[in-house]
Formats: C-alpha cells, structure tokens, sequence
C-alpha cells in the first residue's frame, strides 16, 4: 500500500511533465534537425523488432525468374530512386531531404530477409516518408520488386542500366501501352504454388485488383 501511495504520485508527475513538454514547443521537430542519440536508438530498434515480429509468416515466392527481377527493376526506377537512390546514382532532393534518411536498399537487402522487404514496402514505416505501396499496388506489382532488390548488393551502376535497358516494356511502370509485362509477371506469380500473403496478426483486407497499366504518380 506504501509502494502505491509513493508510485501513483510520481506517475502522475510524470504524466504532467510529459503533456507539458508536448505543449512547449522545446523539441525541435525540423527535419533539418538530427535526433538525439537516445530518441534515435528508440525510433530504430522499435521499428526493427516491428518489421521482423510482423514479417513472420509471410510466404515468399521463388524470386529467382528472370521476368519477375526485369519487372521489379521499372518499378523500383520509378517508385523507390528517388529517396533511396540506386547504383550509381544519389537519392533525388526530396530523398536528400528526409530525417532520418532513407536507407541504401543495397546495404538494406543484406540486413533484411525478402519478407521482411516486402512487408516494409508494402506497409511503409511511420515517422520516416516510406510510403505504403501497398494502399495503391498488389502483391504481385511488390514481389518483383523484392525480387530486384535482392539483386542491389551484386550490382554497380553500369549493371543498373544495362537491366533497365534489357526491361523494356515489363513491371507495372512500364509504357501505358504496353501490357505485355504486366502479364508475364503476374502469370510468374500465380504460376508458385504458395503464395505470399501476411500472417493472421496483421492481415488487411484485400482491395479489387486494380488495372495498373495506366497508373500514374
């Protein structure tokens, strides 16, 4: 009874200097401004244990064919460069602008699994501008570009270009007319046996499958 009689109190002081700081605008919110160490360290482990207690579970497909990575790698030119970069070239402005910055997916696709890159494309983090692919694309426009992104610690520059050459026409960012690639990366897909889906804990509800051959961003 003591313990709570000195604890309640100093949990309530808590609470107050905690609203208090909230409202004094002391915290420099700037992106401009680096977290300290102590707020990074938080920020980053919980993201870290977040991701790998949610990927658990996902099934991942073979992403080894050829057609899957040379879909991924429009896909990843148009939708993830910018912020990320890519062989041989730095991030865009909006990229150079993020706090904390976005990772170099080359050094990411060796610390994560596939699942796991799946799942943070799909679902974005919050707090860092990782978008949620996953609101505007299916699985199978996010599995190839796992499937390229594994490819990233392999690969320099000239490597890059030569892929998106060979790409033409494949992934769900290629030319508005043509659909070839869409098609031959989805039959990739359909043709697995198991198929990636999210486990139990942090399943979403599956939105109609779009036409993503006139998509725009």
């Amino acid at each position: 009874m003591k313990s709570l009689k000195v604890v309640v109190p100093l949990l309530a002081i808590a609470a107050i200097l905690m609203v208090g700081f909230a409202y004094s605008g002391l915290y420099d919110v700037s992106a401009s401004a680096p977290h300290s160490g102590i707020v990074d360290w938080l920020l980053s482990t919980t993201s870290d244990a977040s991701v790998k207690r949610r990927a658990k579970g996902i099934l991942v497909p073979d992403l080894g064919d050829d057609a899957m990575a040379l879909a991924g790698v429009n896909d990843f030119d148009a939708m993830c460069t910018g912020c990320h970069g890519a062989p041989g070239q730095e991030p865009e402005a909006i990229g150079q602008g993020l706090n904390p910055s976005a990772p170099d997916l080359a050094e990411a696709a060796i610390e994560l699994t596939p699942a796991e890159l799946f799942w943070v494309t799909k679902h974005g983090i919050k707090m860092t501008g990782m978008p949620a692919w996953g609101a505007t694309h299916d699985d199978n426009a996010l599995w190839p570009m796992v499937a390229f992104m594994t490819m990233l610690p392999e690969m320099d520059a000239e490597d890059y270009q030569a892929m998106l050459a060979r790409a033409g026409g494949m992934g769900h960012h290629a030319a508005a007319d043509d659909d070839a690639g869409h098609e031959n990366v989805d039959a990739v897909l359909d043709d697995h046996s198991t198929h990636p889906h999210d486990p139990p804990e942090v399943a979403i509800s599956q939105e109609p499958e779009e036409d993503h051959s006139d998509h725009q961003h």
